[in-house]
């Protein structure tokens, strides 16, 4: 079966490293976990005491993710990360002490389920700043801000923005200014305080280092730096958090010299791919071994080879096969044999849809 290989230390200090971070920032932050899906070996093993000491809140954008942080720990706030669909309201309140929203009808809900539950849901207003994603209309924010405050259940706690994660809108200096500027004005006309303004996301660290955030930004929701060391706003290591978090191995099922060709009339395959072959290697031979794994499990696309001397050749839906060349190593050694295993480095998609296959051993080193 093929592995999935999870540095549970490396994660743990990538944690700790960016809680002091922040803290030397004087910023709050939430760590988002949905790239594990609720996992609860993960939880137990990775989100232990001493490691999220330091952390404002959990979030995740799945209810049964947040069950599950809740029954691995019931003292750990959460916060629910994506507009809440309403007919769930009840369980938001239950599994969630904080939920990002733009909804007012929801956000009616979520009060009524809190008072039937004797809680007071606290909410992050999410506005609309370009992305085209969830958020308020800007135009329409005060009188949202206005009906919400009269709710007896709810306790607005912040303003939020979503940046990046659709159409790549950066989070630049004036977009995180005008959601500084909400909150003053908000301020000043309810008389209320704000607790958070929630503009950052693991696309704003590098802002941080260039100085270019508003100072009233202090709630950063954070998981592809702590899980992989990056920002994806340059897709480079931020500062010294560790990149090498995750491999990826699979199994050779098989290993032989076979055709670079295929032979017989080539048309669609049944997962839709079809191949392109020149005419000019129809006799050409080289070493392809099969590896236990396909499509079902991941994106080929998402997934990079460790040996860079190995080349993509097909996929199934249950295995994907490679071409190993001469399959010699420099001193004329086989390199692979049957049994043996080829390791790659996943990305963020690709360890999100590892985890949630079934066929795909977890390994906790």
């Amino acid at each position: 079966m093929a592995k999935l290989i999870i540095h549970t230390k490396k994660i743990q200090d990538n944690i700790k490293y960016l809680s002091d971070y922040f803290d030397s920032h004087h910023i709050d932050w939430s760590l988002i976990t949905k790239v594990f899906s609720g996992d609860k070996e993960f939880l137990k093993n990775v989100l232990t005491d001493d490691v999220i000491k330091n952390i404002d809140s959990i979030g995740d954008s799945r209810l049964t993710s947040l069950k599950n942080l809740k029954e691995v720990n019931p003292d750990m706030q959460t916060i629910y990360i994506k507009p809440p669909a309403k007919i769930y309201a009840d369980d938001i309140v239950k599994y969630a002490d904080i939920s990002l929203n733009s909804s007012h009808n929801t956000i009616v809900a979520l009060n009524k389920a809190a008072k039937k539950a004797k809680k007071i849901h606290k909410i992050i207003i999410m506005v609309e700043l370009g992305e085209l994603r969830e958020g308020v209309k800007r135009t329409e924010l005060m009188n949202f801000y206005e009906s919400v405050f009269e709710l007896s259940n709810i306790e607005v706690i912040g303003i939020g923005s979503n940046l990046g994660c659709m159409h790549g809108i950066e989070p630049t200096y004036d977009k995180l200014l005008q959601l500084s500027l909400y909150k003053e004005l908000i301020s000043a006309k309810f008389n209320k305080d704000l607790k958070y303004v929630s503009g950052g996301t693991s696309i704003t660290l590098p802002l941080i280092e260039q100085k270019s955030i508003p100072k009233d930004i202090n709630h950063f929701r954070i998981g592809e730096a702590i899980f992989f060391g990056i920002s994806p706003l340059d897709n480079k290591q931020f500062k010294e958090l560790a990149v090498d978090t995750f491999e990826f191995c699979a199994n050779i099922i098989e290993l032989e010299e076979k055709k670079i060709v295929p032979e017989g009339v080539i048309s669609h395959s049944n997962v839709g791919q079809t191949a392109e072959f020149h005419e000019d290697n129809i006799s050409e031979t080289s070493i392809k071994a099969i590896l236990d794994f396909g499509l079902l499990d991941v994106d080929q696309d998402d997934i990079e080879f460790i040996d860079d001397e190995l080349e993509y050749v097909g996929i199934t839906s249950d295995m994907m096969v490679i071409d190993l060349g001469s399959n010699k190593s420099v001193d004329g050694k086989k390199k692979y044999r049957i049994g043996d295993k080829v390791y790659f480095k996943p990305n963020y998609m690709a360890v999100a849809r590892l985890l949630n296959s079934k066929f795909i051993h977890k390994t906790f080193t």
